[in-house]
C-alpha cells in the first residue's frame, strides 16, 4: 500500500517526491544550504555590534587594571587597590549626591562592596570581551550600571538620561542578539553541554 501511495506521490508531484528523498538522504544539513543567506547589511551589523562588544568590555577591563594598579587614568599608583586603596571610597564617599547618598555612603570603603565591585569589573569586562556567557554579563553590567546612575541624581546635564542607561541598554541589545558568536567565543561556548542543559549561562 505504501509503495503504491509513493507511485502515485511521484506521479502527480514530481517535485514534492524529489524533496522528500532529497531531505531524507541529506538530513539537516540540506536544510541549513537552503537557509536564506546572510545579506551584506546583515553581516556588517553582526560586526559592528561584536566592535561595540569588545569596545564596552575594554571599558569594563580597562576600569579594572586602572584600579588595581593605579595607572594614573583616573586612580594615581598611591591609591592603588594593590597599594591598600579603595575602589569605592572616593566615588562612594564624596561624588554621590541625590536621594541615596546616604546609603552609598554607608558602605563606602566596605571590603565587601571594593571586592564586589572590582570582581564584576573584572567578569563583565573578561565576558564581553570573550564573547561568552553574554546573559551574565548583560544582568551583572545593568545592575551595576544602574546603581551607578543611582549614586548621581539627577544627572549633571538632563533630566534623567545619562551615559549609564545607555550602556546598560547596549548590553540588553548585544545579549540578546547573541553579539558573542561575532569575533568571539560565544558559538563555541554555547555549544557546551552544560550551557545547552542551561542557556541562562550563554
Amino acid at each position: 500500500m505504501r509503495k503504491d501511495v509513493d507511485i502515485v506521490t511521484a506521479t502527480t508531484h514530481p517535485s514534492s517526491a524529489v524533496s522528500s528523498r532529497t531531505a531524507s538522504r541529506t538530513g539537516p544539513a540540506a536544510m541549513v544550504s537552503m537557509a536564506t543567506p546572510e545579506t551584506t547589511a546583515q553581516r556588517a551589523a553582526r560586526y559592528v555590534l561584536a566592535g561595540v562588544r569588545l569596545a564596552i568590555g575594554w571599558v569594563f577591563l580597562w576600569a579594572f587594571l586602572d584600579k588595581l594598579f593605579g595607572l594614573g587614568h583616573g586612580t594615581a599608583a598611591a591609591q592603588a587597590w594593590i597599594h591598600g586603596g579603595s575602589p569605592t571610597k572616593g566615588f562612594l564617599g564624596k561624588a554621590v549626591s541625590g536621594p541615596f547618598e546616604g546609603f552609598y555612603h554607608s558602605f563606602a570603603g566596605a571590603a565587601w562592596a571594593d571586592w564586589g565591585f572590582m570582581i564584576g569589573l573584572a567578569g563583565i569586562g573578561v565576558a564581553l570581551i570573550a564573547g561568552v556567557g553574554m546573559r551574565i554579563a548583560a544582568t551583572a553590567g545593568v545592575v551595576l550600571l544602574v546603581a551607578m546612575w543611582t549614586a548621581v541624581l539627577p544627572p549633571e546635564n538632563n533630566l534623567f538620561m545619562d551615559d549609564h542607561l545607555i550602556y546598560a541598554g547596549v548590553l540588553v541589545a548585544l545579549a540578546l542578539t547573541a553579539a558573542g558568536n561575532t569575533l568571539g567565543f560565544g558559538g563555541s561556548w554555547s555549544r557546551l553541554p552544560l550551557v545547552q542543559r542551561l542557556p541562562w549561562l550563554r
